[in-house]
């Protein structure tokens, strides 16, 4: 597809711009670098802004951006604009309602979301939009879909892990009223099969990459402590504890270390503590959050980038990190978890090292093994490099999130 078949394209995420979410805004500008227009809209506004994003910001319509009441009220006069389609639509929320339990204070959350479409519907006519893709299958898609049903605009989705893994309500009647519903692994399009949705209206787009790919260091891992990093909201599935005892198993084998962590999140004060418990917050550096165009040289002063990613007690977990990517394209040999997708970008042996999920001595033996064998780390790194800008390269990917725009329907929409 051409930008002159689908120029004006709405954007939909959670938070936009946000800090956590460079690939939504990367991706966003990609396409219009190819000569689309787009709207950005986001749910709310981010926690954590990407403040490089200057003119992005500026742009971007936040659709929760007054008291519910007032979003609520809103709502119902766009309703009104908006003709028969409004019917047909309200009956696709009844029905929804109805399947999630019109008992559960979550269901009517949905007829909220509904009133939000219709602001959003309303918008997307004003500006012309004639496709609508969201990113993350919760509340956009949620928002997103009646929003599509109110206005007559085809929507596609990207989904990644949370939205489906944790918060996974409505995901095979979302999937038959978008025109395809699309996810960042095949890991994951695996598990939405097996949900029952039809593998036709399936589709892999990954998340690409965003740093230009850097040339191979030397294979020697440099003088003094081995230092070491990880990246990444400091929530439990990111297993920031478990590298912090596999550190503290390093160094009582008599390994120097470093470990320097970047980002922040609501475990940070435990994560210290652990650190303290452990005896290593000597040997441990807090970062804190790096705006986006500081990652790469960030990572460039490390030996090595380690994700010790697993499952959280509520089955969250991770789809395929893009700071994984982002090191392997600055050649910094990785170590991550056979955790979701993690494996279809770090393969073991192949362009990294994997370890079993929530195992710090194993995590730690993956270390030393890294850290003892330079030809294992050339190799490993020059093969990294390959593989993201190969199957992670974000204008491939691009090419591929294109064609979906407008792909006819594979199914009959309900």
């Amino acid at each position: 597809m051409t930008a002159d078949s689908c120029k004006v394209i709405a954007y939909l995420a959670p938070e936009l711009p946000a800090l956590s979410a460079t690939f939504v805004y990367e991706e966003l500008v990609r396409l219009e670098r190819r000569g689309y227009k787009v709207v950005p809209i986001s749910v709310r506004r981010p926690t954590a802004v990407a403040r490089e994003q200057t003119a992005l910001i500026e742009r971007t319509v936040h659709l929760y951006d007054a008291p519910a009441l007032v979003i609520a009220l809103r709502g119902l006069v766009a309703l009104a604009s908006l003709g028969a389609r409004s019917g047909r639509t309200l009956a696709l929320l009844l029905g929804d309602i109805l399947e999630c339990g019109p008992l559960r204070p979550a269901s009517w959350k949905l007829a909220y979301q509904f009133l939000t479409a219709a602001t959003l519907a309303r918008l997307m006519r004003r500006e012309g939009c004639e496709h609508l893709h969201i990113h993350f299958a919760h509340t956009p898609t949620q928002i997103g879909m009646y929003a599509s049903g109110l206005s007559g605009i085809p929507f596609t989705v990207t989904a990644h892990a949370n939205d489906i893994f944790e918060r996974g309500q409505l995901l095979q009647k979302k999937a038959a009223r978008a025109k395809r519903f699309l996810t960042i692994s095949e890991f994951n399009r695996r598990f939405l099969e097996g949900l029952g949705i039809p593998k036709e209206q399936l589709g892999v787009v990954r998340c690409g990459a965003t740093f230009q790919s850097a040339q191979m260091p030397p294979a020697q891992v440099r003088d003094g402590a081995l230092r070491i990093g990880t990246l990444g909201r400091m929530v439990e599935k990111k297993g920031f504890d478990v590298l912090l005892r596999a550190v503290a198993a390093c160094r009582q084998r008599g390994r120097a270390v470093k470990l320097h962590i970047a980002g922040d999140g609501p475990l940070r004060g435990e994560l210290e503590e652990t650190a303290r418990a452990l005896r290593i917050s000597d040997v441990v550096h807090f970062d804190g959050a790096l705006p986006h165009a500081e990652v790469a040289a960030w990572m460039r002063q490390l030996d090595m980038f380690v994700l010790a990613c697993k499952k959280d007690r509520h089955g969250d977990m991770d789809g395929i990190p893009v700071v994984l990517m982002e090191a392997m394209s600055q050649s910094i040999p990785v170590i991550s978890t056979r955790v979701s997708g993690i494996p279809e970008l770090v393969v073991d042996r192949a362009t990294g090292l994997l370890s079993e999920p929530g195992n710090a001595d194993d995590l730690a033996v993956q270390i030393e093994r890294l850290a003892d064998d330079p030809q294992l780390r050339t190799q490993l790194v020059s093969a990294a490099r390959a593989h993201v800008l190969h199957e992670f390269d974000p204008e491939r990917n691009l090419d591929r999130l294109i064609a979906q725009f407008d792909a006819p329907l594979a199914i009959v929409s309900t």
